[in-house]
């Protein structure tokens, strides 16, 4: 392995220079996980985290460290979101003015929180990475220091911070399992755990639709990827850096991809069963473990690494996440257009214990006869097992189901 740009000592310094900004974010025992890993789980929270996640650790270190005179030229940062306001944040504790440059279509929760930290907001492309070529465009035309999300050695140490925490909260921890991105934070992390307890496996999390490390591991280097559309826009990176590209290569022992469905479950899961708030991103090792539960040896630590998520898309992936857990039904039936047909398929319904979200009543259309109808109807139930029982009854029942 070549010599690391960053250093474990380089943590320890980071930590000390976040001791008065950095919150210590507490480790939470998750039962429902280890009943289902069938051994301890924890969940380090830095969804909790001041500014929403893990981001404003590397951050403020990157923007504490610049000298007086590059503090005076501003700092420009990209982002989807979390490193934004972590940037903002950080230029603000120091007094130095930030603009960033976010790509189009980023989440209105964590555009107006950035501008509320002081920053310029400023919209460029579709991707982060559009948006990083902007910012750069950006430093070079004005002298502002450009603030990397990830590919830089401050912003590395100070993500791994994270890892000692780790291990002083949970001593025994024998796997960390956490979402990358452009790879700080996996970097930073394995840097710091490694460097104390070599055995200690850690294992990246990434988006399937999003995936730059599989490929730039099997290659040997960085490679892109074009990302397609995720709910997990905070790791929607499409390559990864060249520096959490080294240390990810040697210190991390495996990365795994999952499904936009597991992530919306791992979601849900969160917000049920551990009362956490956490993004799509954030819960990618939660989805990793409803996978393959029996892939990761416990104790295991699994990072949620922010907590800002719109609303509106909290509404989508929580029905979305209802919807794999086999909790929700959405198809259309085809009645007889008469009095009393919609009441006796509702009353029905209730005899069945399902419980109706929404009901579209269609008595007109091309694709319908004169004497036909159409319902369109969503459902709450208990389960998959419950599904099935209430599509069979109905079936039985004679109604003609369609689902598109």
């Amino acid at each position: 392995m070549a010599v690391p740009q960053v250093t474990y000592d380089d943590v320890v310094a980071a930590r000390e220079l976040l001791s008065e900004v950095a919150a210590l974010t507490p480790v939470l025992h998750s039962r429902v996980l280890s009943e289902i890993v069938g051994g301890s789980v924890h969940l380090k929270c830095e969804n909790l985290q001041r500014a929403g996640s893990f981001k404003v650790r590397g951050a403020y270190v990157r923007i504490a460290r610049l000298s007086e005179e590059e503090r005076a030229r501003g700092v420009v940062a990209a982002s989807a979101g979390n490193h934004a306001q972590g940037v903002a944040l950080g230029s603000s504790l120091v007094g130095a003015k930030s603009t960033v440059y976010m790509p189009e279509g980023a989440p209105l929760p964590k555009v107006e929180a950035t501008r509320a930290y002081g920053a310029d907001v400023v919209f460029a492309g579709h991707t982060v990475d559009e948006a990083l070529l902007a910012a750069r465009e950006h430093a070079d035309r004005t002298g502002a220091v450009f603030i990397h999300p990830f590919d830089h050695p401050d912003v590395v140490a100070g993500q791994g911070t994270v890892g000692l925490e780790i291990l002083e909260q949970v001593p025994g921890t024998a796997t960390i399992v956490l979402p990358i991105g452009g790879g700080g934070l996996a970097a930073g992390v394995a840097l710091a755990v490694k460097s104390q307890r070599p055995g200690i496996k850690v294992v990246g999390v990434q988006a399937e639709r999003a995936a730059a490390y599989p490929d730039s591991l099997a290659a040997g280097r960085p490679v892109m990827v074009e990302p397609t559309s995720t709910m997990a826009d905070g790791i929607a990176v499409g390559r990864p850096g060249e520096l959490p590209f080294e240390l990810i290569h040697y210190l991390v022992d495996s990365v795994v991809t999952v499904s936009e469905e597991s992530l919306s479950r791992a979601l849900l899961l969160c917000l049920e069963r551990s009362k956490l708030l956490v993004e799509p991103a954030g819960v990618a090792g939660v989805a990793a473990l409803l996978d393959q539960p029996h892939a990761f040896e416990p104790p295991v630590v699994v990072v949620l690494s922010g907590g800002n998520i719109d609303p509106l898309l909290l509404a989508r992936v929580l029905r979305h996440g209802l919807a794999a857990a086999g909790r929700y039904l959405a198809f259309r039936i085809r009645l007889t257009d008469r009095p009393g047909a919609l009441a006796a398929l509702l009353a029905r319904l209730a005899d069945l214990g399902a419980n109706v979200l929404d009901v579209v009543h269609e008595r007109f259309g091309s694709r319908l006869h004169l004497e036909e109808a159409e319902v369109l109807l969503q459902l709450e139930t208990r389960g998959p097992a419950h599904c099935d029982e209430v599509l069979s009854a109905l079936r039985r029942d004679g109604y003609k189901l369609l689902f598109s």
